[in-house]
């Protein structure tokens, strides 16, 4: 018999180990619980290292913990004071680094927008928390044959989602290409967090040069301050320009 190997992520240990007791007393399933994000990426790198790959991963939508190193791939919930990240994040991050990995988002409440920023990030479904174990199973098992499950009352709602987001995608990408090359690669050093003296220093420009060039950058995708150019850009793929072994200026302070 061919097991199915699912990790559980989730932050309320009652619920996390409830439901890994419950997919245990299936015949082809082996569970794992994790109670948090780093512990969740902790449990797939050693199981990859020990030739035991996880298949499934259930995820909360809700989970809190912070993510050391991940950036997600796609706008999701900002981290918010408290320093939590979403459940989402960690989608992303598990989709970046195991892509073989299918990743299905528990959630408390149908929404949407969430649902399809999960599968913008690479979720192959979105099921409710409160949802039978028969239907759990059923899309364990269904994302393993690459397919992806929805809610039907959140279909149509997704769809409007994903096809928004496609549209801002496209429109971001004909203002990024807007840009000169030369502003291209001043854009990728405000996607990395650049103060001016840093894009300067490393792109070998005066200050007041770089301050022009970022002028412009504004004015050609059309916002008013470094955020905003920075979450276009992202929208439009645009990555930050590699900083591995720089030593780089931010905020007056030397990182």
């Amino acid at each position: 018999m061919v097991r199915i190997r699912v990790l559980v992520v989730d932050d309320h240990r009652i619920f996390a180990e409830s439901l890994a007791a419950a997919l245990a007393a299936e015949p082809d399933v082996d569970v794992s619980a994790a109670g948090s994000g780093p512990a969740a990426l902790r449990s797939l790198e050693r199981a990859a290292a020990e030739g035991r790959r996880y298949d499934v991963l259930l995820v909360d939508a809700d989970l809190g913990g912070t993510l050391p190193g991940i950036r997600p791939a796609v706008p999701v919930q900002e981290v918010g004071e408290d320093g939590l990240v979403d459940g989402i994040s960690l989608v992303a991050g598990v989709r970046g680094a195991q892509p073989q990995v299918r990743v299905v988002v528990l959630a408390e409440k149908d929404d949407p927008r969430r649902a399809a920023l999960a599968l913008q990030a690479g979720a192959s479904g979105w099921v409710a928390k409160d949802c039978s174990l028969s239907r759990l199973l059923t899309v364990i098992r269904g994302v393993l044959r690459e397919e992806t499950h929805l809610p039907p009352a959140l279909l149509t709602g997704v769809l409007r989602e994903l096809t928004a987001a496609r549209k801002h995608r496209t429109e971001s990408e004909r203002l990024v290409e807007s840009l000169t090359p030369r502003e291209r690669e001043v854009l990728r050093c405000m996607v990395a967090g650049l103060g001016r003296k840093a894009v300067a220093d490393r792109l070998f420009l005066s200050p007041h040069t770089v301050r022009t060039h970022m002028q412009n950058v504004l004015g050609k995708l059309g916002v008013h301050s470094t955020l905003a150019a920075v979450a276009l850009a992202r929208r439009a793929g645009v990555g930050p320009v590699d900083l591995a072994g720089d030593v780089v200026e931010r905020g007056g302070q030397l990182a």
